[in-house]
């Protein structure tokens, strides 16, 4: 049985409490997390794939595995990386309709406005945007 979004997002939750708060771990802990996604195609290395309103620049693609939506993501800054990573533990592998209708509630939890600041908030809610329509798209996809 594959992990719900809910649930991966309770792991990560609990992963950022270990760190109890401190900005400079935190920091470093998601840039560790950035060096694990796998390789990015250097081919999907397009303007058509970078999300708009991200002042890094981050890259993003997604496709149909099955019934499951695989995303894969890089950016050109480390700090970036490790977000948009979070992102695609918690997104890929999932349902396109479950992704469409999910709650993204993690990084109120892990208090993460704190270490990320406005620019790089206004980032991330683009990342979620573009996988949610991403997972729209093949969602009617699938049911065409």
């Amino acid at each position: 049985m594959s992990k719900t979004i809910s649930d991966i997002q309770e792991e990560i939750i609990e992963e950022f409490a270990i760190l109890d708060g401190d900005m400079e771990m935190t920091n470093f802990y998601v840039m560790e997390l950035g060096q694990k996604l796998p390789e990015f195609n250097d081919a999907d290395r397009t303007d058509d794939n970078i999300v708009k309103g991200c002042q890094s620049k981050v890259w993003l693609t997604a496709e149909l595995d099955d019934d499951k939506v695989i995303f894969k993501a890089d950016s050109n800054t480390a700090i970036t990386k490790g977000l948009v990573s979070l992102l695609v533990r918690i997104l890929s592998g999932q349902k396109a309709a479950e992704i469409v209708d999910a709650e993204i509630f993690f990084p109120q939890r892990i208090g993460m406005e704190r270490f990320i600041g406005t620019q790089r908030s206004n980032g991330f809610g683009a990342m979620i945007k573009q996988m949610k329509l991403y997972a729209l798209a093949l969602k009617s996809k699938i049911e065409a």
